[in-house]
C-alpha cells in the first residue's frame, strides 16, 4: 500500500515514473493524484472529432471506420491508413511499415487515440497515435473491467504520456492508496458538505456521475483557498508578533511645516489613507500596508507624509524604485514638494528641515560617496534608490520605513536586503498604480492591510483616449502628428511611445515571436525619432528616450523636458510609471496592441496630471473584433483602472494573474482561479481566520499544522513572505 508521499515509481514502476517526471514533474503518489482531469468522455458517446484544431495533443474516443494498407511511392515499405470516426466528422491514423496493425483495428471497434494533430492534403489525421481498444468491439458499455466507472478522464497529457496512460497510472496509484488524512477540520468540511480528502481525490480522478465530480472539485479547490488562507493569516499573526520602535506623528515638525506649505487641499481619499497609515506608525509593531491608487490619484504624497513622520521621530525612510528614471524623478519630485524643508544643514535652511540623497548603480564615485556618508550620518532624512540601496556599504543610522514603489518589480530577497539595514523591523509601505482586483489583493497580498485611493486630486482634468486603426483609416495617423502640432502650438508638450529601442534588436525577440510579427513592421525610437522630427513633426525639438541611454543622458533628458526644452519626447515605457510632467497633454502610442490593458493605463496617465485635458491615441494594425482591438476599445472606453485591471486579468493565465514574483504557486494553486472563484475564497478566508482565532498556533489540528508547514517551507511559496 502507498500514501501521498510515496514515491510514483513504487507504484507504476520505474520507467513510466521517469517519464511522468521528466514531462510533468510528477515525483510522488501525491503528484499524480493532484493531476487533475481537465473534463470527461462519457462512455458511449464519441469525442468531437470536428473540434480538434492542428497541433492539438488529444486523445480520443472513437470507432474504426476502414483501413487500408499500401505501397509507399518511390520506395520501399507501405503506410497503414485507419479511418476513425465520431458521428460528426472523421480522422485518419497513419502507420508506417505497421500492417500488422490491422487485426486490431478492424471497422467496428472502438479505442482510444492519442496522438498531436496534423494536416495531410487537408485532412485531420494523427501519425503514429497511441491506442487502446476497448474489449467487446461496438459494447462500450461491457468495457468497465478495463476502465473504472462511466466517465473516462481526460488529463493534461503529452506525446509520451497520453491521457489514457495517465488514466492507467492513476487507477493504480488509486487502488494502492491507503486512507488519506484529513486536514481539513471537520467541523468546515461538514458544514460545507464536502467530500473527505481521500474522497475527493477519488472521485474526481473515478467519478460515479459528474455532481460527484462537481463536489470532489469543489473540495480540493477549496483546500487551495483555504491553506493559502491559513498561511497569509498566520503570516499577519506572526508580523503583529514583531517589535519595533513607535514612528508616531510629533506635533510641530517637519510633518506640519509640509503640510502648511502645500498650496491644495488633500483630496478626502488621501486623508483617509493617511490616517490609517499614522495610526500604524504610531504601533509598536511593524506597519505592513499596501498603497494602491488610480494613476494620478496621489500617492507620493501619501508616502512623503509617512516619510515625513519617521523623520520628525528620528528615523530615516528608504524609498525604493525600480528603475533610474523613477528614482531620478521622485527626487525632484520630492525636493519640489519640500522645497526649504529639503535643504537640512544649509545655511539659513529651514528649522527641522531634512536632506534627501539618491543612491544609484551608475552613480559617479563623487556623487555616491557623498550620498553614502549622508545615509550612514542620518543627516538624509530621506533616501531614494533603485536596486543599490540594497549593496553592502549603503548603511543607515536609523532606517524606520521603507517605501517600495511598483513593488511588483522586485523580488522578496531585495525587500529583505533592505530591511536587514534596520536596527529593528522596519515599518513597510508598497505601493503600486496598478489597481488590484479585491480577490488578487486577497489571495497575493493577504498578509497585508489594503489602502486604496480611487479619486482624482481637485483641479486633475480627464483623460481622453481614441483607438486609431491605421488599416482602416489611415489618414487618422497624419491627424495624430497634427494633433501634437497644435499642441505644442498651445504651449504644451508630447509623448511618443514605442514598443522598441531599434528595430530587429535582441530585446525584440520575444515580442515578436509572442505576435507572429516581424521586427521591421514595429515601431521602434531609433527609427521614429529621426522620422518625426524631419518629417510629421519637423520644427519642434524632439528628443529620445530609452534604456540604453547613460544615467546621465536619462537624467539630463528629463530635466530639459520638465523645463520644458523638449517638446515631443519619443520614448520606450520607460516613461510608465511616476513620471511627472504637468504640462503633458497629449501621448501618440504606436503598436498599442502590443502592449497590455495595464500597461496602456499606466502610460497614458503621464498626460493631463496639469490643468489641461489630457488626449491619448492608440495608433494600431489590428483589425475590428479581433482580441487586440477589443483590449484596445475597452480602455478608450473606461478610465476606471479596476476595471480594467479585471478585463486585463480575464485574458491572462493564471500564473500571469498572480506575477512573476508568485510564480512559484504554480505548484500549489492548480485548481484556484483568483478572478473567478472569489466567493470560494472570501468563504475560505472567513474560515481560516475563524479558525486560528480559536487557535493561533493549530497545536488542536496537528493535520493541518503539518499541511501548513510543508507548504511554508516549500520554496515555490517564498513569495507569501513579503515582510
Amino acid at each position: 500500500m502507498a500514501d501521498l508521499e510515496s514515491k510514483l515509481s513504487s507504484v507504476i514502476g520505474d520507467r513510466t515514473a521517469k517519464v511522468l517526471t521528466d514531462t510533468f514533474d510528477i515525483k510522488t503518489v501525491g503528484d499524480l493524484m493532484r493531476h487533475y482531469p481537465r473534463r470527461y468522455l462519457v462512455r458511449g458517446e464519441l469525442s468531437d472529432i470536428s473540434e480538434l484544431a492542428e497541433g492539438d495533443e488529444v486523445t480520443i474516443l472513437a470507432e474504426v471506420l476502414s483501413s487500408t494498407n499500401r505501397p509507399l511511392r518511390g520506395r520501399k515499405g507501405s503506410i497503414f491508413e485507419v479511418v476513425v470516426t465520431d458521428g460528426t466528422d472523421k480522422l485518419s491514423l497513419t502507420f508506417f511499415n505497421q500492417a500488422w496493425r490491422e487485426k486490431e483495428l478492424k471497422a467496428g471497434r472502438q479505442g482510444l487515440f492519442a496522438g498531436k494533430v496534423g494536416l495531410f492534403n487537408g485532412k485531420k489525421q494523427l501519425a503514429h497515435p497511441d491506442y487502446e481498444m476497448i474489449p467487446d468491439g461496438n459494447d462500450v458499455d461491457a468495457a468497465a473491467s478495463s476502465f473504472a466507472g462511466k466517465y473516462l478522464p481526460v488529463y493534461p497529457a503529452s506525446a509520451k504520456m497520453p491521457s489514457w496512460k495517465i488514466s492507467k497510472c492513476v487507477e493504480m496509484a488509486i487502488d494502492s492508496l491507503d486512507e488519506v488524512e484529513d486536514f481539513l477540520p471537520e467541523h468546515i468540511r461538514s458544514s460545507f458538505g464536502y467530500p473527505t480528502l481521500h474522497q475527493g481525490l477519488v472521485q474526481l480522478h473515478r467519478p460515479a456521475d459528474l455532481d460527484s465530480a462537481e463536489s470532489a472539485r469543489e473540495r480540493l479547490t477549496f483546500d487551495e483557498a483555504f491553506l493559502l488562507q491559513s498561511l497569509l493569516v498566520l503570516r499577519r499573526n506572526e508580523l503583529r508578533k514583531l517589535n519595533t520602535a513607535s514612528r508616531k506623528v510629533i506635533k510641530g515638525g517637519i510633518l506640519d511645516s509640509f503640510d502648511a506649505s502645500l498650496p491644495f487641499q488633500l483630496t478626502g481619499g488621501q486623508k483617509s489613507v493617511c490616517a490609517e497609515i499614522e495610526a500604524d506608525l504610531a504601533q509598536d509593531h511593524p506597519m505592513h500596508r499596501l498603497l494602491q491608487g488610480e494613476v494620478g490619484s496621489g500617492k507620493t504624497i501619501v508616502a512623503l507624509r509617512a516619510m515625513l513622520a519617521v523623520v520628525d521621530s528620528g528615523g530615516q525612510a528608504a524609498l525604493l524604485a525600480p528603475t533610474e528614471v523613477l528614482a531620478a524623478q521622485h527626487l525632484r519630485t520630492i525636493e519640489k514638494l519640500l522645497g526649504p524643508l529639503a535643504q537640512g544643514g544649509t545655511l539659513g535652511s529651514h528649522e527641522g528641515a531634512t536632506q534627501v540623497t539618491l543612491i544609484t548603480g551608475s552613480q559617479n564615485a563623487a556623487a555616491r560617496k557623498a550620498a553614502l556618508a549622508l545615509a550612514a550620518s542620518g543627516d538624509a532624512g530621506i533616501v531614494i534608490g533603485t536596486h543599490a540601496l540594497l549593496g553592502e556599504k549603503v548603511e543607515f543610522k536609523d532606517l524606520g520605513l521603507i517605501v517600495v514603489d511598483e513593488q511588483h518589480r522586485f523580488g522578496v530577497e531585495q525587500r529583505d536586503a533592505l530591511k536587514e539595514k534596520a536596527q529593528k523591523p522596519p515599518h513597510l509601505l508598497v505601493m503600486t498604480a496598478t489597481p488590484i482586483p479585491r480577490t488578487v489583493a486577497m489571495t497575493v497580498f493577504g498578509d497585508l492591510d489594503v489602502s486604496t485611493l480611487r479619486e482624482l486630486p481637485l483641479g486633475r482634468q480627464p483623460i481622453t483616449t481614441h483607438v486609431i486603426p491605421v488599416m482602416e483609416k489611415p489618414t487618422y495617423l497624419e491627424r495624430a502628428w497634427a494633433r501634437i502640432q497644435e499642441e505644442v502650438g498651445q504651449g504644451h508638450q508630447a509623448y511618443v511611445v514605442a514598443p522598441r529601442i531599434t528595430a530587429g534588436s535582441d530585446e525584440n525577440a520575444d515580442i515578436d515571436f509572442l505576435f507572429g510579427t516581424e521586427s521591421s513592421d514595429i515601431a521602434s525610437v531609433e527609427e521614429l525619432a529621426p522620422r518625426l522630427h524631419g518629417g510629421d513633426l519637423a520644427g519642434l525639438r524632439v528628443a529620445m528616450l530609452h534604456g540604453r541611454l547613460s544615467s546621465e543622458e536619462k537624467e539630463s533628458t528629463m530635466k530639459a523636458f520638465a523645463a520644458g526644452e523638449i517638446d515631443v519626447l519619443v520614448s520606450t515605457t520607460v516613461i510608465e510609471v511616476g513620471v511627472d510632467v504637468a504640462n503633458a497633454t497629449i501621448m501618440v502610442i504606436m503598436d498599442a496592441d502590443r502592449f497590455g490593458v495595464s500597461q496602456l493605463h499606466q502610460l497614458r496617465g503621464r498626460v493631463g496630471r496639469g490643468t489641461s485635458p489630457g488626449l491619448c491615441l492608440l495608433v494600431t494594425n489590428a483589425i475590428a473584433e479581433t482580441p487586440a482591438r477589443e483590449r484596445l476599445d475597452a480602455v478608450a472606453g473606461t478610465v476606471d483602472g479596476f476595471e480594467l485591471s479585471r478585463i486585463d486579468l480575464e485574458q491572462r493565465r493564471e500564473g500571469d494573474v498572480l506575477g512573476a514574483s508568485q510564480s512559484g504557486t504554480q505548484s500549489h494553486l492548480r485548481l484556484l482561479r483568483v478572478l473567478r472563484d472569489e466567493e470560494l475564497i472570501e468563504k475560505a478566508r472567513t474560515a481560516a481566520q475563524d479558525l486560528i482565532a480559536t487557535s493561533l498556533d493549530l497545536t488542536s489540528y496537528p493535520a493541518l499544522k503539518k499541511e501548513l508547514s510543508a507548504m511554508a517551507n516549500d520554496m515555490a511559496v517564498d513569495y507569501l513572505d513579503k515582510g
